[in-house]
């Protein structure tokens, strides 16, 4: 049989597209490698150390049943609501209706439902480069046609002339990280203006609107006292994604939600809508645990005068060692350049190190690689070495294909 044949195209197109980093997520040998106690794991931004003290209390404390329905099928409890309601309204300022709130089992899956509640077959959805690798997946997934738009090369902030090129007669929506990874670039507020005007003025022309998915998974991780302003606020027709993994780097416990501004229109049926994609993409909702343990664990957050202090400590070290990078005004991720055009043998060389991180090809940056700041203090000064010895290495011999360590 023609292994072809035992896959859609679809499928088959979402596995091509997701090939760089199904290689590393489903290499047998990079599990033992992270296992090695020289190991140095910058790799996808799993947590390094031990999760904070408080979510487990939280855990503890609400694994104990009050009623027989504990833990029974959970849809977005009405407590949960509450609490990300009542949270949005201290930090943001905004009056959010608990019923505009939807849990779901992390932003990956929020951004999910909300492409298979909104997307038809053929729709266009505008991601932006970088981009987060599963964009364009999802948008495929949907049945959607991923439209690639390029943020500036000099600042990372948005291209908006091209953002305007981009949009067609199909266009549905476009899909806004911010702060972004991987550059770490917070979009600030004229920019913010100046897309809501590019989107109205084309939802107008359409006779439909676009929507703008606003990934804020980073929203709490910023630096040096920065601002975040959610693309939400400037424009109706959004929704607002968050997970909790970041902040309480705890990916592996998946809860987040999805967001309906209070100026959206029509929200009766998006409502219902999205209901039914929760549905319809794997009973989408977080476990009951976690909604039951949102209200404490809604104040809970990683260290991240720490994590600031990790970005400085790295950035500098890397600067000192010649390698040229900006330094993120928010997410725990560092883009540096790498000393030679091929970043794939660039990171192969860092492996035979034990230091352990991201090709830019994965993320649309080649000739980059990317660190992720969830390293622990311990690796980060084992590692500094061993960026060192490879970049002299990699600029004295810059030529030979390099065997994965």
């Amino acid at each position: 049989m023609n292994p072809a044949s035992l896959v859609s195209r679809r499928s088959a197109v979402i596995r091509e597209r997701l090939a760089p980093v199904l290689s590393i997520l489903t290499d047998p040998l990079f599990e033992a490698r992270l296992a090695d106690p020289v190991a140095c794991d910058f790799l996808f931004g799993n947590p390094q150390e031990m999760p904070l003290p408080g979510f487990v209390d939280a855990l503890q404390r609400w694994a104990t049943p009050r009623n027989k329905d504990w833990f029974a099928y959970k849809m977005s409890e009405p407590a949960a609501r509450s609490t990300v309601a009542k949270s949005l309204r201290e930090w943001r300022g905004i009056d959010y209706h608990p019923d505009d709130i939807f849990l779901t089992n992390s932003a990956f899956a929020g951004l999910a439902v909300i492409l298979n509640t909104i997307v038809d077959p053929g729709d266009e959805v505008i991601f932006l480069s970088p981009p987060w690798f599963f964009y364009e997946a999802l948008i495929l997934d949907a049945g959607g046609e991923p439209i690639r738009v390029r943020v500036r090369p000099t600042d990372y902030d948005l291209d908006l002339e091209a953002i305007a090129a981009a949009v067609t007669q199909r266009t549905r929506a476009i899909i806004v990280n911010s702060p972004n990874n991987p550059t770490g670039r917070i979009y600030p507020a004229r920019t913010l203006s100046g897309l809501a005007e590019v989107l109205q003025s084309a939802s107008r022309q359409n006779g439909r609107p676009i929507y703008l998915l606003s990934d804020e998974a980073y929203s709490r991780i910023l630096y040096d006292g920065g601002k975040f302003i959610s693309p939400t606020t400037s424009y109706p027709y959004s929704f607002l994604i968050y997970t909790y993994g970041k902040t309480l780097l705890t990916p592996g416990q998946r809860i987040g939600y999805i967001v309906l501004p209070p100026e959206m229109p029509e929200r009766e049926p998006l409502r219902e809508a999205l209901i039914a994609s929760q549905l319809l993409n794997g009973y989408a909702w977080p476990n009951a645990l976690l909604q039951h343990a949102l209200p404490d664990l809604d104040r809970l957050s990683i260290d991240i005068g720490h994590l600031q202090r990790k970005r400085d400590r790295m950035v500098a070290a890397l600067r000192g060692i010649g390698y040229d990078l900006h330094s993120p005004e928010g997410t725990f991720y560092l883009l540096p350049r790498s000393p030679i055009p091929d970043d794939l043998d660039f990171v192969r060389l860092l492996a035979t190190r034990h230091i352990y991180c991201l090709p830019g090809t994965v993320v649309e940056m080649p000739g980059t690689f990317r660190l992720s700041l969830t390293a622990n203090d311990e690796m980060i000064e084992r590692s500094i070495p061993g960026l060192a010895a490879a970049f002299t290495e990699a600029q004295a011999n810059p030529s030979p294909a390099r065997l994965t360590a």
